[in-house]
């Protein structure tokens, strides 16, 4: 019995949005789009019921991975979409790297492919929110409290999972999972450059940069006291000047990698050998290994504080002490958002986190160093990986280039000989790109980027996702003829 055969009795139980009846006009697509977009900034800001209130400040240590899984501490938003990213990840690697045998370009095989996926969503989804609920994250709470948060984490986490599968399914733009992620991005800078919320930890100054710009200069102009300025331009755990600029520097920089590409010549034997080019992008693996970075430490976050919950208790625990080792924190005095458990130095999770601000590399100079090459090492990692699964590898590109009746001028047309002229530049290109989006992560963090490097990476992206897309469909209602060259 195939595993298709095996899993379709489940499939049919699982909830599904169905296509639409007909193609959807470019208006009807974005009406839907910002309903779903409007849903899930709405559930972002409902709190759990039943849960302790939690106060929240400026942000927290899991903040910035909080960015990638589109989640909100202490809202309906709370997993996000954490558990489809996760699945879909998962399920991608497995199946591009042949660990589980599925042809994903039949119809029966692409529906096996979302089915497991969704199932395993729901599973993730299950899993995550008793590690949440069993690890302390709101405190002590009575079973029928814990039932209930439970309940609300996840028909929350299944309504945004078929929001998701909505817009995918011809009825909006995109996917939720990117529209959700630039949402709560561009939210979280929004938020940093004009919040007019005043806190004591920031210098008596509001914590949007702008603001507090203008307060800071209030009182120098009337006061003379130009040290609430100096606080503005330099200060670390909050949006600064030197955070703008950075923001605005690094965002002009990813716009100019996204357009460097690297062109392969071709010719087409169909029509005369008439010639064409076939660009790479320099960013080959775009943002994709940040985000496997940040769903794998947002689950090493997620069941380290269920463990810590276990084993807090062993002091003498070797394991506890030099892996998950966490600290309860339960007031808004520093920059973190309340109610939560802060990871103790030396400790696995403590390396894990993001360190914030220039100042970090000389005050905790390990702590920088060991993040920074983890996180390296990671991202290029994860690259290769993801070239080879996703079909992305000089093979599989040779063999669709191939099929299409190309063929690279002066090689013959078979795809062992284009594969070996692709072999010079995607694996140089692999490297490259995971080490290059890398490093613009970590340095964004250093340099108190407004949301993240990560966030920020995240956010061009999809926005260059989006505008390609909508170009795209506006070109097809103009041109209708276009559609019988444009793969459905």
């Amino acid at each position: 019995m195939s595993l298709t055969e095996k899993v379709q009795p489940i499939f049919r139980v699982l909830p599904e949005i169905p296509k639409p009846g007909k193609r959807l006009s470019l208006g009807e697509r974005l009406f839907w789009t910002g309903l779903v977009l409007v849903a899930y900034l709405v559930m972002a800001q409902v709190p759990l019921f039943g849960i302790p209130y939690l106060p929240r400040a400026a942000g927290e240590y899991l903040t910035f991975l909080r960015l990638i899984t589109a989640s909100n501490r202490g809202t309906l938003m709370e997993l996000g979409i954490g558990p489809l990213v996760t699945s879909g990840l998962i399920w991608q690697l497995l199946v591009g790297s042949k660990i589980v045998e599925l042809d994903t370009s039949t119809p029966e095989g692409r529906a096996t492919f979302t089915g497991l996926e969704k199932l395993f969503t729901i599973i993730f989804t299950v899993v995550e929110a008793l590690a949440y609920i069993m690890g302390g994250a709101y405190g002590h709470l009575s079973t029928n409290a814990a039932l209930m948060v439970f309940m609300q984490l996840f028909l929350a986490t299944m309504l945004v999972m078929l929001m998701d599968e909505m817009l995918q399914k011809g009825w909006g733009i995109g996917s939720g999972v990117s529209l959700f992620i630039a949402a709560g991005v561009a939210q979280r800078i929004f938020w940093q450059l004009f919040s007019p919320i005043v806190l004591k930890q920031a210098g008596n100054l509001p914590i949007g940069v702008i603001p507090a710009l203008f307060v800071a200069l209030g009182k120098g102009l009337s006061l003379g006291d130009w040290s609430a300025l100096n606080a503005v331009i330099f200060r670390s755990f909050y949006p600064s000047l030197i955070g703008l600029a950075t923001t605005v520097g690094l965002f002009l920089l990813l716009l100019y990698l996204d357009n460097i590409q690297v062109e392969i010549p071709v010719s087409m034997t169909k029509y005369g050998g008439m010639r064409s080019k076939i660009p790479l992008k320099f960013l080959y693996v775009s943002v994709i290994p940040v985000i496997i970075i940040g769903a794998l430490y947002s689950n090493i976050f997620i069941f380290s504080q269920l463990i810590w919950a276990r084993l807090h208790t062993q002091p003498d625990n070797w394991f506890y002490n030099n892996f998950f080792k966490y600290i309860a924190n339960y007031n808004v005095t520093a920059y973190n958002e309340g109610r939560g458990f802060i990871p103790l130095p030396g400790t696995l999770v403590y390396y894990l986190t993001s360190p914030r601000g220039v100042q970090a590399i000389f005050t905790d100079p390990l702590r920088v160093l060991i993040y920074s090459a983890l996180f390296l090492a990671l991202s290029v990692l994860f690259s290769i990986a993801w070239v080879e699964a996703a079909g992305m590898d000089p093979w599989s590109q040779a063999r669709q280039i191939s099929k299409a009746g190309l063929q690279i001028p002066g090689f013959r047309g078979s795809p062992r000989a284009m594969a070996l002229v692709l072999k010079r530049y995607i694996p140089a290109l692999t490297i490259l790109s995971g080490l290059l989006v890398g490093l613009i992560a970590i340095i964004g963090n250093l340099l108190n980027v407004l949301s993240s490097g990560m966030g920020l990476l995240l956010l061009v992206e999809i926005l260059i996702q989006y505008q390609n897309i909508i170009a795209q469909e506006r070109a097809l209602e103009a041109y209708p003829l276009l559609r019988k060259l444009v793969k459905p």
